[in-house]
């Protein structure tokens, strides 16, 4: 047993549930079990959740904290959406994720109509939209609980409301101040895991819905974010992944203020840590001091994500990332002058409204001057609720496909060129696990991010060894284990 769980199972339920967090969530957590435990009996057997989660790295970690709450209340994991409790951690940056969301749910109603019993929770980013709410509330009386982004730190007192008044619950803030963490959490991997550090963004790039349904910055403290590293440095985990909307306005809107650089010094200071991603990073808050860390710790790895989005100052401004063409090629200049080895990869949107051929030629001279290791492409689609929404686009689909398919061809022939310069070396390769494949090879990842599929045994996950890239395979390699 664990110091946390001896905390909850200290708990005295004859009590009030306090005020101050996360206490007051450990009290709903040790409540909840005692439903859980007198259903299981009732049933004769373990009551069973699946989370289903869509999106970002953010949401990943969310749910690590929802399936760590869940453990606690005495629930057992499966993959399987005919559990007794599912929950939808939801994500709405592209309208097709809401249909992917309601699709399920065509399939969970019938599902509840042969099991009433069954819990159903909708969560994340799609809740933090009123109208999707409303949609919930009228349409869909099936489902037991709604909450947004801010409050997934509550589920097990969300349970425990929904148990006691026999009705739908819907808990939904529309921002929030407050961060809470040291909650249980179940990590998907014992060697790595990431850490939150920030929460909300600011930016309101005009394409975007994130700044509305994930609220404004707010930075954890850096003494909370190293003592959660340490504790994981602890337990095991030699990666770690620092996450945020934007991780380098980090720590702006602190009593007293620290750069995102300087957190990773302290991070990286931490001995049993001994590799260190972050993502997302937004060009125009990237400074000279973050490259000159990177520069200067090997810990850090060699891949930086970059978005672009355009290579048009014009369109640039149009999406108000705040930067023009030439600030995006000097930052990256100053980055390959100190990190010579880094990998760069990217985003982009093809067919923005108002891009023209002119306009996207732009982007494909920046592709060719960055040489870009991998990037991320994308066709413009209109997002409900944002201002590009009600921008008008000049150029044709066919137009548009057009561009999009030369994009990516031409992307694809550099990324050729980026991936096979590396064959015969011999580099760090953390160890994930098997290749799915089912051929019997682990799979791990470079400093840089490629994938890597060689062959070894069980006891090899989770080290860090070299391995020798010996045949390239497009986006991955093929290699063997360095004498």
């Amino acid at each position: 047993m664990n110091d946390l769980e001896k905390v909850i199972d200290g708990i005295d339920l004859g009590l009030p549930a306090p005020f101050a967090e996360p206490e007051r969530q450990y009290y709903f957590i040790k409540k909840g079990r005692e439903y859980v435990t007198a259903r299981s009996k009732e049933l004769g057997r373990d009551l069973t959740c699946s989370i289903q989660t869509f999106g970002c790295q953010m949401n990943v970690r969310d749910s690590e904290k929802l399936a760590g709450i869940l453990e606690q209340m005495g629930y057992v994991r499966t993959e399987s959406e005919h559990a007794d409790f599912i929950i939808y951690n939801t994500c709405t940056v592209r309208e097709n994720a809401n249909r992917k969301v309601y699709g399920h749910l065509g399939l969970m109603k019938h599902l509840k109509e042969k099991n009433p019993e069954m819990k159903i929770a909708l969560c994340g980013c799609m809740m933090q939209e009123q109208h999707v709410v409303t949609t919930i509330s009228k349409s869909y009386r099936f489902v037991d609980m709604v909450f947004g982004t801010h409050n997934v730190y509550k589920l097990a007192e969300i349970f425990v409301s929904r148990i006691e008044s026999g009705s739908m619950v819907i808990d939904i803030w529309k921002d929030a101040k407050e961060v809470v963490e040291d909650l249980p959490a179940v990590r998907e991997f014992p060697f790595k895991s990431g850490v939150n550090i920030m929460f909300g963004c600011n930016n309101f790039c005009t394409y975007c819905i994130v700044p509305y349904v994930r609220g404004r910055e707010r930075s954890r403290n850096p003494e909370d974010i190293i003592a959660e590293c340490e504790r994981l440095a602890d337990d095991g985990v030699v990666e770690i992944m620092l996450l945020g909307q934007n991780v380098n306005s980090y720590g702006k809107n602190l009593e007293h203020p620290i750069t995102f650089a300087e957190l990773l010094r302290r991070v990286c200071a931490i001995e049993k840590i001994q590799r260190v991603r972050f993502m997302t990073s937004h060009p125009k808050d990237l400074s000279d001091e973050l490259i000159d860390v990177i520069a200067e710790n090997q810990k850090i790895c060699r891949h930086l994500h970059l978005p672009v989005q355009s290579g048009s100052t014009k369109i640039l401004n149009a999406m108000n990332r705040r930067y023009t063409k030439e600030s995006y090629l000097a930052l990256v200049d100053r980055i390959r002058a100190k990190v010579p080895e880094i990998s760069l990869t990217t985003d982009i949107i093809v067919g923005f409204p108002g891009e023209t051929e002119e306009d996207f030629l732009e982007t494909m001279d920046v592709v060719e001057k960055v040489q870009y290791d991998t990037a991320f492409t994308f066709i413009y689609s209109k997002r409900t609720g944002t201002p590009a929404a009600g921008m008008e686009n000049g150029s044709t689909k066919e137009e548009i496909q057009d561009r999009y398919n030369r994009l990516l061809r031409r992307v694809q022939e550099i990324s050729d060129v980026k991936t096979i310069a590396i064959k015969g070396q011999t580099q760090p390769v953390l160890v994930e696990g098997f290749d799915e494949k089912g051929d019997g090879l682990l799979t791990g990842r470079l400093s840089n991010n490629i994938l890597v599929h060689f062959p070894g045994c069980a006891e090899m996950v989770g080290k860090i060894l070299n391995v020798k890239l010996v045949e390239c395979k497009g986006f991955y390699y093929m290699g063997e284990l360095a004498e």
